[in-house]
């Protein structure tokens, strides 16, 4: 019976993915069947994780999160947890062997949005990595399926891929960060006075990020490339959104990639594919 348990754990990650982010559902169910339900597994962790911080209002989130922690580290240790997400999660750690120091980072940075409003570039740059970075290469753990030599290859774009994903998101919910939540991830920008400069800084920077995450993605093993492909597209297609708005624009409006376009985006990203043109 115990096989009816992981699977019960693993639909709650899935169910996790498909009610939070569309998008990368849809990315996910891209990839080869053997990789989909990994991934789902590790997207329902990180989400929770996020929303401890995020949305649970009114509630003792640092409490909340110590707890979580706690619980991740003894099921990865028990192999097994009654918490669904989490053991779910613990199945993909020890079975790809996903390095723990990539966990502790994340925490870090989850801890880090319970203390800090502002960040310096150094503690932007440790942010990003515990925040996004780590997720792109517990992902890539499960897409090189035990190459070491190649995830060693793919390190780097992985990381650029988590960090263009991550900063993106900081333009798109600059309302919502700044104004609910009270913080400012970009090191010495305010919003108060958030200029076309600043915001093309920002924008030079993530589109860096995006030119060396894509070397990467070209060199994926095939039964990743197209699903991690399209989520790199459906990103590229939002960062040239807020690229062509105005800075008041993100202050007031949460910028939006509708779904026709994101339908658009997968038949176009299929017809590269087989053409072998990505």
């Amino acid at each position: 019976m115990i096989g009816i348990f992981h699977d019960v754990s693993q639909q709650c990650s899935r169910i996790t993915t498909e009610r939070y982010s569309t998008s990368f559902n849809s990315a996910i169910r891209l990839l080869h069947r053997d990789l989909r339900m990994p991934v789902y597994n590790l997207y329902g962790f990180v989400r929770f994780a996020d929303e401890i911080v995020d949305t649970f209002h009114g509630y003792d989130k640092a409490a909340l999160l110590e707890e979580f922690k706690k619980e991740t580290w003894l099921a990865i240790e028990r192999k097994i947890s009654i918490n669904p997400i989490l053991h779910s999660f613990q199945m993909v750690v020890n079975q790809y062997n996903i390095e723990h120091e990539l966990i502790e980072a994340f925490f870090d940075s989850m801890e880090s949005d319970l203390k800090k409003q502002a960040y310096d570039v150094n503690g932007y740059k440790q942010y990003i990595y515990g925040s996004a970075e780590v997720v792109g290469l517990m992902c890539l753990y499960v897409f090189c399926e035990g190459n070491k030599s190649l995830y060693d290859s793919l390190k780097a774009p992985a990381q650029a891929l988590g960090a263009a994903f991550q900063k993106v998101n900081f333009l798109r919910d600059v309302k919502a960060d700044y104004q609910q939540l009270k913080r400012t991830y970009f090191p010495g920008v305010d919003f108060n006075h958030f200029t076309p400069a600043m915001k093309e800084q920002i924008e030079l920077d993530i589109a860096n990020d995006f030119k060396n995450a894509y070397q990467g993605i070209i060199q994926l093993p095939v039964k990743a490339r197209f699903g991690v492909y399209v989520a790199y597209k459906y990103y590229l297609s939002l960062f040239k959104k807020i690229r062509r708005s105005q800075p008041q624009v993100l202050l007031q409006d949460r910028i939006r990639i509708p779904n026709y376009s994101k339908a658009f985006i997968v038949m176009r990203a299929g017809l590269r594919s087989q053409l072998n043109i990505l």
